[in-house]
């Protein structure tokens, strides 16, 4: 059999409903991958290529272990457009990043993970459903596909995961808004449109009200030494006001 040299899915009309929401969430996330590479916090003089490279991985990893665990091909290696998508988010996002200060810069990486954060809960949940797993499953799934991509990156950053230390609900809200559409979609009989939108819009509002307010996950007592050395934490209002007082 000749190998294929153009993919036949590469046309958008291919993907459905649930993988446009996919390409969504992939892209979005590979344009926050290439912001966290630069960030302070992260960045280890990577090359302009190193960079890209980290969004695109950042950008399909989620969905990519999410396939793996479904006994599914990945969804980029079906359809090149999660490749163009993904390499002209981190081309974008590394333009505005060039053009722009750290006040921007702070500002639109929180608005676009918690923009993204849901779409793939949503379609990790669904996929885990169609693959005739449960709700508790699904979830779980959610969860993962959320995650995954920006722990490759912080683990290539020589930083810990942040879906393992004490943050603005990252995890809690990938479990609430799988949770919440699964219930509206499958509890309920809501239409699929209807309970995507209330699910995304839902994840969106609480994550980005939980950076503004910084209200974080739980976390247990700590040792004295390590509680003593703590820097005071702030949510991202104080951090953008304190950015344009400057």
């Amino acid at each position: 059999m000749t190998p294929l040299i153009f993919s036949p899915q590469f046309a958008l009309w291919s993907l459905g409903t649930l993988g446009i929401l996919d390409l969504i969430a992939a892209s979005t996330n590979a344009f926050n991958g290439a912001l966290l590479a630069r960030r302070p916090d992260h960045y280890k003089h990577f090359t302009v290529m190193g960079i890209v490279l980290l969004a695109f991985v950042g950008g399909i990893g989620g969905g990519i272990l999410r396939d793996v665990l479904l006994d599914t091909v990945p969804k980029p290696l079906l359809n090149p457009w999660y490749i163009v998508a993904c390499f002209g988010a981190a081309g974008l996002a590394l333009t505005i990043e060039y053009y722009s200060g750290q006040r921007f810069r702070s500002g639109l990486f929180a608005f676009m993970t918690a923009f993204s954060l849901p779409w793939y809960a949503i379609v990790g949940a669904q996929t885990a459903v169609d693959r005739h797993l449960g709700y508790f499953a699904a979830t779980l799934i959610a969860v993962i596909a959320t995650t995954g991509g920006r722990s490759i990156i912080d683990i290539a950053c020589g930083v810990i995961p942040k879906q393992l230390v004490r943050g603005e609900n990252f995890v809690l809200t990938a479990v609430l808004t799988a949770a919440l559409y699964l219930v509206l979609r499958y509890t309920f009989g809501v239409d699929v449109v209807v309970s995507t939108a209330i699910a995304a819009v839902f994840g969106f509002g609480f994550r980005l009200l939980s950076q503004f307010l910084g209200w974080e996950e739980f976390e247990p007592w700590e040792p004295p030494p390590s509680e003593a050395g703590e820097k005071p934490r702030h949510g991202l209002g104080d951090d953008l006001l304190a950015e344009f007082k400057r």
